[in-house]
Order: structure tokens, then sequence, then C-alpha cells
């Protein structure tokens, strides 16, 4: 069934509103996955903040004219699908991997966009294996405490050096 003129243009402009604001975008080949397998893999990037569109190139194209996206035409080519997700880019891509692991390793990821620029699949693929954001941030926090106790046991160690200091000078004195 061919879809009208009106629908085209409905799709198109809430797909480029997508592609405006998000802050990630992955082309993935969902070639041999299933109906089925495509609503889990779209609930499992639901969670991780990111949504799973499958959308005609054609519509794809006329939406990314009106975004400041790199030029993704040549990678637009055969059946693709968009992860589009917010300012995570680890999240959706280690959903992405570890349902492909388990699933004949589809979807492949044919090319990335993060904070407007494109990406490899390689680069995709280091992102997925990065900790999760909430491991980073408190590795994060814990290198900055560690550091403020190895600022603050310095302080105390040449404050105590300091009075030893004083206290042999004024020892000195006294004689």
């Amino acid at each position: 069934m061919a879809m009208k003129l009106d629908q085209k243009k409905t799709i198109t402009e809430e797909l480029q509103d997508l592609l405006s604001s998000a802050d990630v975008v992955y082309l993935t080949d969902f070639t041999g996955l299933s109906v089925e397998a495509i609503g889990d893999l779209r609930r499992k990037l639901r969670k991780a903040g990111a949504e799973y569109r499958v959308v005609k190139n054609t519509l794809t194209l006329r939406a990314l004219e009106g975004t400041d996206l790199p030029d993704l035409t040549e990678h637009l080519q055969g059946p693709t699908a968009l992860v589009l997700g917010g300012q995570d880019p680890v999240g959706p891509a280690k959903v992405v991997r570890e349902f492909a692991k388990a699933n004949d390793a589809r979807p492949v990821v044919k090319i990335g966009v993060v904070e407007r620029r494109a990406v490899s699949v390689d680069e995709v693929t280091r992102l997925a294996e990065l900790p999760p954001m909430d491991d980073l941030l408190a590795a994060i926090a814990g290198g900055l405490t560690a550091g403020v106790g190895g600022i603050a046991g310095a302080l105390n160690s040449l404050i105590r050096d300091i009075a030893y200091m004083v206290e042999e000078v004024a020892k000195q004195g006294e004689h």
C-alpha cells in the first residue's frame, strides 16, 4: 500500500524534529530481524533513553536536509533503521551490541553520529565497550575524593612539620 503525500510529509517532519534534537544517531541494517525481534530491541533501547525507527531511506534523506547532521547519504542504502538517543551515546551502543550478540549479529551498525560528528563503526563499538555512565561518574568522583584526601594529608603533614620546627626554635631560644 503506497503512502500518501501528506503521510510522507508528516513522517518527514516528525523525523526531522527527532534528528534535530537527537545527540546520538546510529544507522543500522536490520536485515534478518523479525518484527518481534525489532519490537524487543525497541523496548530495550527505550530503557536506555533511545528509540528505534524504521523509516524509508528517501524520507530519512529528506528529513536530514533540514538538520546540522553530517551527510549520511552513502549509508542510506538497503534496509536502514535509526537509533535516536539523548546525551548518552554509550547506553544505546551497548544495547545494540548486546542485542546483536544474541541475534546472529543483527542489527549491524552502518555509521554513527555523536554530538553532530560522524563516527565510524569501530568508534561505536568502542563506545559500547565503555562502562556505564554512572560507573564513570563514580570513578571520577572517587578520583576527586582521593585527590582531596591526599591534599588534606599533605597539608596536615606540612602543618605538623611547621609546628615541630616552631617548637624546636622555641626550645633553642630558651637555652
